[in-house]
């Protein structure tokens, strides 16, 4: 697994877990990154042990994202905050301390933000 998916896939454990749990449908986007990363399956199995206890963004090494994963990892966090139903506010505060920690400028991040928000709405009109 290359560092950049690792750090992408640990820092959406650490979002998944902003609202204090990982539920079901949560867990289910975390194996699907797994899946379309084609990580091997002790990397996988690693990175379902990471995700058994709570994590929090300071856990995470973004550091190894590159720019462009740093808006996408933005945009499958906005999405993953939805998947339950509904966006908590820990989550909206997770949100707003991994845009600063990914160093997005506030305006890039808004629109970011808003049309993440959008995606994430039809999304779920869809299941």
């Amino acid at each position: 697994m290359q560092e950049h998916q690792e750090a992408m896939v640990k820092s959406l454990i650490a979002v998944a877990w902003a609202d204090g749990r990982m539920d079901g449908e949560e867990t289910e986007v975390i194996e699907a990154l797994l899946s379309a990363f084609e990580v091997n399956t002790e990397d996988a199995d690693s990175l379902r042990d990471y995700a058994k206890e709570p994590k929090k963004l300071e856990d995470v090494p973004l550091t190894d994202l590159s720019a462009s994963d740093r808006r996408l990892l933005l945009q499958h966090a906005v999405i993953l905050t939805y998947i339950d139903g509904e966006q908590s506010e820990e989550e909206v505060t997770v949100l707003g301390e991994l845009v600063e920690r990914l160093r997005i400028p506030a305006a890039e991040a808004k629109v970011l933000l808003e049309a993440s928000e959008a995606r994430a709405k039809r999304l779920l009109d869809l299941l």
